[in-house]
C-alpha cells in the first residue's frame, strides 16, 4: 500500500511571538513531508524565523492578501496527498496533536480531522464542533478542483467554504480534542479596539461567503457526519 505524503500550510501574518513553538511542532515530523509557510506580508520577524528551520519552505507575498490567498499559494506548491492546515498562532501546539490530527485521515477512518482547541468558548465545546477552525487535515482532492474559487474568496471564507464541499460530498468527520492548545484571541493578539475590528472583518467576510443561514446549517450539518 502507498505510503501518503503529508503537506503541511502554515499562513502568517505577524506572528513572530508565537510562530517559532509551531515549526518546531511540525519540523522532522515523522509523518510530514513538507512544510510551507506562506509568509502574507508581514511587518516582523516572522520570515526570519521560519529560515531557522532548515528544509520548511517560505512563500512570501509582497503585500497583504488575507489568509484565503496565503492558503492557495501554498497548496498550489504542495506534492502531498494529504493536506494539514495549521495556524501559526497556537500556543502550546506539539508533535503528538499533530499525530492525533494526521492519523484518522491517514488511516482512511475519517475523510477530515477537525481542531477542537482548549480554549474554544462553551457553545463550541457544548456542539462538539469548531465549525471555523483553521487546524484541519484532508485529502488533497477535497480541494484540487476548487483553487481558482479559493483564490478568490474573502480572507476568512476559507473554512465555510471548505465546509460547504464537506457536506456536500458526505466527508466523515473526526473532531480531535487539543486540551493544552489555544488560539490567542484577537484583542490579546492585536489590542482591544484592532482585535474587535478583526472580529467584525470575520464575520464580514464568512457571511459574503455564506448566508447567515447556511452558516447556522453547516454547524447543524456536520454535526450529523461526525464520527463517534
Amino acid at each position: 500500500m502507498k505510503t501518503l505524503r503529508v503537506s503541511c500550510i502554515i499562513p502568517a501574518h505577524n506572528e513572530g511571538p508565537r510562530i517559532r513553538k509551531v515549526l518546531e511542532a511540525v519540523y522532522k515530523h515523522p509523518l510530514i513531508s513538507e512544510v510551507i509557510v506562506v509568509d502574507d506580508h508581514s511587518t516582523d520577524n516572522t520570515a526570519e524565523i521560519v529560515k531557522d528551520f532548515n528544509g520548511i519552505s517560505l512563500v512570501k507575498h509582497k503585500t497583504n492578501l488575507g489568509k484565503s490567498a496565503a492558503v492557495y499559494n501554498g497548496l498550489k506548491r504542495v506534492k502531498g496527498e494529504i493536506i494539514l492546515l495549521l495556524d501559526a498562532d497556537l500556543i502550546g501546539l506539539v508533535a503528538d496533536d499533530v499525530t492525533e490530527l494526521l492519523e484518522p485521515v491517514i488511516s482512511g477512518k475519517s475523510d477530515m480531522s477537525i481542531s477542537l482547541r482548549g480554549n474554544a468558548t462553551w457553545l463550541v465545546r457544548f456542539l462538539g464542533l469548531d465549525f471555523i477552525s483553521g487546524e484541519r487535515a484532508f485529502h488533497k482532492k477535497l480541494l484540487e478542483n476548487e483553487l481558482d474559487k479559493i483564490s478568490k474568496l474573502k480572507s476568512f471564507g476559507l473554512e465555510v467554504f471548505m465546509n460547504r464541499l464537506i457536506i456536500k460530498r458526505k466527508y466523515k468527520i473526526k473532531i480531535v480534542f487539543w486540551k493544552n492548545v489555544a488560539s490567542p484571541y484577537p484583542n490579546v493578539k492585536r489590542g482591544f479596539f484592532k482585535g474587535i475590528a478583526i472580529y467584525i472583518g470575520m464575520i464580514r467576510d464568512i457571511l459574503k461567503t455564506v448566508s447567515p443561514v447556511e452558516a447556522v446549517m453547516q454547524i447543524v450539518k456536520m454535526r450529523k457526519l461526525i464520527e463517534r
